[in-house]
């Protein structure tokens, strides 16, 4: 087993291609302190606000903390809030080279009011139609620019009509033939579209609509069928099941493993899937053992949990933490 100093030594190597829906992740911050005569809710008196990376782009935002070069392949909008996303992203040191800027949809934008650590409401400003096959086509000729310069590629679904089953075959295809690892954070649509890739990561809630079947999240055995029934569907080499409270559970490279979650003080668990990927990519491309990949991602996902709003994880607290609990 190589040990964990050489390991996050070995992130700094690495170059990520990250395909999926970007977004911006707006916060008003402020506090409550009367009801609304005019319905009964909340009155929020606006202290801060602020912009961040979310959806892919937070993705390599976590990729680029732990010292890997992330590159983003999606969808932008022609519009004051693409114009916005390019220049965060320009600002974080991050390339705009693989950035398909669109006149078709607007850049998606999700705005959380906050007030006293508490999310208040969410509004999401967005489209979630399929993306042209001119766009397709821009994307796809991105991907295979840039997938032989790097070491794995990231799957960042949100839904939001970026990937389609034809972009997903034709960028697995690719992988193949470089011999590049694919991890994938899906969600709902392309669920079953994400065949023969390296490691599926799904949550719960996933498992269960993607697959439609009864899962329990503290019954092992349901969880161990819903796997394997995926491993069938997909032909995927792993699966990493992420369970909440509940830790995560691993089938990879003829290894099942299932971690607790570490006792935490849950703040926010926006982004933590973002986390998680990114950890869990990173250690695929290192060939790290299938116990190595999960306790490394489980422990990263419940770190940046402690946090309010999506914030990348640190990656000298992540590997301070993973030697103090032994990993």
């Amino acid at each position: 087993m190589k040990p964990l100093q050489q390991i996050f030594t070995d992130f700094n190597s690495l170059q990520v291609l990250i395909v999926g829906d970007v977004m911006l992740d707006s916060y008003i911050w402020g506090a409550v302190e009367r009801i609304s005569p005019e319905a009964p809710v909340p009155i929020v008196n606006v202290k801060k606000r602020d912009v961040r990376l979310g959806g892919a782009a937070n993705v390599a935002l976590n990729v680029q903390a732990l010292g890997a070069n992330p590159i983003l392949v999606a969808l932008c909008g022609a519009d004051d809030a693409g114009k916005r996303l390019q220049q965060i992203v320009t600002e974080q040191k991050l390339s705009v080279e693989g950035l398909v800027v669109s006149s078709f949809r607007p850049t998606t934008v999700k705005t959380r009011v906050i007030a006293s650590s508490q999310h208040v409401v969410r509004v999401d400003d967005e489209s979630d139609k399929p993306s042209t096959l001119e766009e397709e086509r821009d994307l796809y000729a991105r991907i295979e620019k840039l997938a032989p310069a790097c070491q794995a590629i990231i799957f960042e679904d949100y839904d939001k009509g970026v990937l389609s089953a034809a972009l997903i075959e034709r960028t697995v295809a690719l992988a193949k033939k470089l011999g590049i690892p694919t991890i994938v954070d899906p969600k709902k649509r392309n669920f079953l579209a994400y065949k023969e890739v390296t490691l599926f990561k799904p949550n719960l809630k996933e498992m269960r609509e993607g697959l439609k079947v009864e899962l329990e999240a503290g019954n092992q055995l349901q969880l161990e069928a819903a796997i394997k029934i995926l491993k069938e569907k997909l032909e995927v080499e792993g699966v990493m099941a992420t369970l909440s409270e509940h830790g995560v559970y691993i089938d990879f490279q003829n290894e099942k493993v299932k971690l607790a979650a570490h006792p935490r003080e849950i703040a926010d668990v926006s982004g933590a899937g973002d986390t998680v990927v990114s950890i869990a990519a990173l250690c695929v491309a290192l060939r790290l053992s299938p116990k190595q990949i999960a306790g490394l991602a489980n422990l990263g996902g419940g770190l940046v949990c402690q946090h309010v709003g999506v914030v990348p994880i640190d990656k000298h607290e992540l590997l301070t933490e993973a030697q103090r609990v032994g990993l």
